[in-house]
């Protein structure tokens, strides 16, 4: 299957290069060969920083009445909508997502969540402050003001990981050429297609020459990104270590950073839970994309009057679950990215073992799938919360179930975590529940169950190891812009 218009070149400053080299992209669910992609070099990376560069100070994108880059972005994604059987296909081929989580969420949400910033990017760029009177040295009282000015911050470095790579490219790059920044996106080398392709498509709307760029590579390039002076703000989305390394590579510029990293959230159950509900959300926090997601709730506290209950009902969910391809729109559970992702999750299995948790399903690799990285959904009871299993990010289809007796022990044992991005509550008592989630350390909670989607107004992110900044909403909107005051006497 042909996904791009041009397979062996990358995208500077709006125009197609040939790439140096060539690197093979695999189809995670047969290990087929989907593309020798392009691969930028280190001359080609410093090309596109500079054509962003040159398009923010010298070009007028940055300067554009808001309503005509809101008209821009309409018409890219506008584009986007028109090739969405196109990009489903490839989201399913080369990020292994099942078809379903592939329309619905990796799709479906960020093209939500992209209409309606386009909507925000509508609110005033100029806030006005209170009028201040103050006695001057001439006896009498100075009339003064001033206003709040939202600039675009600059040049912008977005990094996007490989489990939801369409969802973060549309969430990275939407937001920041709305507030006027200029971009340059580095995908993961697994799955730099659906990055690509969006190179196309701001062929298609007739984006300005300069502020769009996407250029391909491993650790090199995005060690180029997070250094150059040149680039005034990086936009992460990965790993904690990995977070790290970029933080410091930043710090010689002082550049601004805002990174969405990974988790180990906690999903509490308490005694008077819906018990079916639970489980079925249980369930989702471990297998949802093979635990490939950063929000995912893979911590599992459940009070010791359930917990038996509960661990009994998610085992007998998982044998419904139907493993295979992800292109057959049947199948609910695909492989992993990578065998190196497969190993890992072996790892940690093994771990878990010799920790004294207890293996209630999976465990092991299933039978009559000799091709493609899959690895049976697998749960663990009588989990410690001091383990590894508890404390580390696995991004695999790992459950771990943690018992505890009363509220205050499931918030100490939620809170006793290196990292805090999500969480969530099952309860009967809406307004105990929500009295916890005030006390829980993360960046978010949902209530049984939540807004039943990603709500687009509310802004994502972490605390701790979690990261730093928020995306989406307005928040996420104002990430790309800083504040400039403006005073002035009014008499």
């Amino acid at each position: 299957m042909a996904f791009l218009k041009h397979p062996d070149c990358i995208y500077i400053g709006g125009e197609w290069h040939p790439a140096a080299t060539r690197e093979a992209v695999i189809n995670p669910a047969d290990e087929s060969l989907l593309i020798e992609a392009p691969v930028g070099s280190a001359a080609q990376v410093e090309a596109a920083i500079a054509a962003a560069r040159h398009a923010f100070d010298k070009g007028d994108w940055p300067h554009l009445p808001m309503a005509v880059r809101q008209a821009a972005m309409t018409r890219f994604l506008d584009a986007v909508e028109a090739r969405r059987a196109e990009i489903i296909d490839m989201i399913v081929a080369e990020a292994g997502a099942t078809r379903m989580l592939a329309d619905f969420l990796q799709y479906g949400i960020p093209m939500k969540h992209a209409r309606r910033t386009v909507e925000l990017a509508a609110r005033p760029a100029v806030t006005p402050l209170p009028v201040e009177l103050t006695p001057n040295a001439r006896g009498g009282k100075t009339l003064g003001t001033g206003v709040v000015v939202r600039e675009p911050v600059g040049v912008v470095a977005a990094i996007s990981p490989y489990n939801f790579p369409f969802f973060l490219n549309i969430g990275k790059v939407v937001p920041a050429l709305l507030a006027g920044c200029t971009v340059v996106l580095k995908p993961s080398p697994y799955t730099p297609m659906e990055a690509l392709i969006l190179g196309e498509i701001a062929d298609e709307a007739g984006l300005p020459k300069g502020i769009f760029s996407i250029v391909t590579g491993d650790v090199e390039a995005g060690q180029l990104l997070t250094s150059d002076p040149r680039v005034d703000l990086v936009h992460f989305t990965g790993s904690d270590k990995v977070g790290a390394m970029i933080q410091a590579q930043g710090a010689p510029t002082l550049k601004r950073i805002v990174m969405e990293l990974g988790g180990k959230s906690a999903l509490i159950v308490r005694p008077d839970a819906d018990l079916q509900a639970a489980a079925m959300s249980g369930l989702g926090g471990f297998t949802t994309h093979c635990g490939q997601g950063c929000a995912l709730t893979t911590r599992m506290l459940v009070h010791n009057s359930i917990r038996p209950q509960f661990v009994e009902a998610l085992r007998a969910m998982l044998a419904h679950v139907k493993i295979g391809n992800p292109a057959d729109p049947s199948v609910g559970y695909g492989p992993l990215i990578r065998e190196a992702a497969r190993r890992r999750t072996e790892e940690y299995v093994a771990i878990a073992q010799g920790e004294g948790a207890r293996l209630v399903a999976g465990g092991r690799r299933p039978e009559g799938l000799d091709r493609g990285f899959y690895y049976k959904p697998t749960l663990f009871d009588d989990v410690r919360n001091d383990s590894r299993l508890a404390q580390e990010e696995v991004f695999g289809p790992i459950g771990a179930v943690i018992g505890y007796d009363d509220d205050e022990e499931a918030i100490a044992l939620a809170n006793a975590s290196d990292f805090g991005l999500s969480g969530a509550i099952w309860s009967a008592d809406a307004g105990r529940a929500y009295e916890m989630a005030l006390r829980i350390r993360t960046g978010g909670v949902a209530i049984n169950g939540g807004a039943g989607t990603m709500l687009s107004d509310a802004p994502f992110g972490g605390i701790k190891r979690s990261g730093y900044g928020r995306e989406y909403g307005e928040e996420g909107l104002n990430e790309f812009t800083y504040q400039k005051v403006i005073s002035f006497h009014a008499a």
